[in-house]
């Protein structure tokens, strides 16, 4: 039998039940010997619990007339009732996780859709992490040489890109003042999903969340404030994104901006 080099890929694989039997078995032997490795991965656990807990009400909510009146209220649209019948379809399948129209429909205010269920995930994970001093992210980019430093940013871009199944792409954000910190793997509702930390000066700290979207998931580019936290998202090609932070309005619309036009740009590193 092939023996595993035990990593937190190896360990996140194993919480997500994606391992065979002998695999698993081999793990479970790791943690009962490695009990800060057994402690961190109930920590993971107990975040994919917390999560599943906030957000199982969403769940049954029934779908709202206002949602309903706005599909059917788009002006100049020769297939509203197409488009009517496609939405309403995502709504009984449960696969409507942010419907609406491109980003410069949503700024110029033509529709209000309620935030989908994984942008809520993300405020969760910003308010779980952002505040850690020790550990708060998986893979640490600030540690170590210069070049130290690059060769960490390319395994977390590597390790998130395999893990998520879509290109993640490292952020430059430094033209506006905030570092990138590093990042982590994320339990998300079907597939993992990754959360990326940037840190300014003053120590105010920003996150995208990165996910795969569902197949039907309509391109969105939407503000939310919820409490003292600020959120833009938006789905570009593969990948859905929320920038969270506590932050204005403007500055984080302009972080916002800045990521759209990175992954427009160029391919993960």
């Amino acid at each position: 039998m092939e023996m595993l080099n035990i990593d937190d890929e190896v360990l996140s694989a194993w919480l997500d039940g994606e391992l065979d039997a002998a695999q698993a078995v081999q793990v479970e032997a790791w943690l009962r010997d490695h009990p800060d490795d057994a402690a961190r991965v109930q920590r993971w656990r107990a975040d994919g619990g917390a999560l599943r807990e906030r957000l199982a009400p969403l769940l049954h909510e029934p779908v709202p007339d206002a949602l309903r009146g706005a599909v059917l209220a788009q002006p100049g649209r020769a297939a509203g009732w197409r488009l009517a019948a496609a939405v309403a379809g995502l709504l009984l399948t449960g696969g409507l996780a942010g419907a609406g129209l491109m980003w410069q429909a949503q700024r110029g205010g033509l529709v209000a859709l309620p935030a989908p269920g994984w942008t809520q995930r993300a405020t969760v994970a910003h308010a779980v992490y952002a505040p850690e001093v020790r550990h708060p992210v998986e893979v640490d980019t600030t540690q170590g040489t210069e070049a130290e430093q690059r060769a960490q940013e390319e395994h977390l871009s590597r390790w998130l890109t395999k893990r998520l199944g879509l290109p993640v792409k490292l952020f430059d954000l430094r033209a506006m003042g905030f570092e990138l910190v590093g990042g982590r793997l994320l339990p998300d509702a079907k597939a993992p999903s990754a959360q990326l930390m940037y840190q300014n000066a003053s120590g105010q700290r920003v996150t995208v969340y990165l996910r795969k979207p569902e197949a039907s998931t309509a391109a969105a580019f939407r503000y939310e404030r919820q409490g003292d936290l600020g959120m833009f998202y938006w789905v570009d090609g593969p990948g859905g994104y929320a920038l969270v932070g506590p932050l204005p309005r403007e500055q984080l619309l302009a972080l916002a901006e800045s990521i759209y036009r990175q992954g427009q740009a160029a391919p993960a590193r």
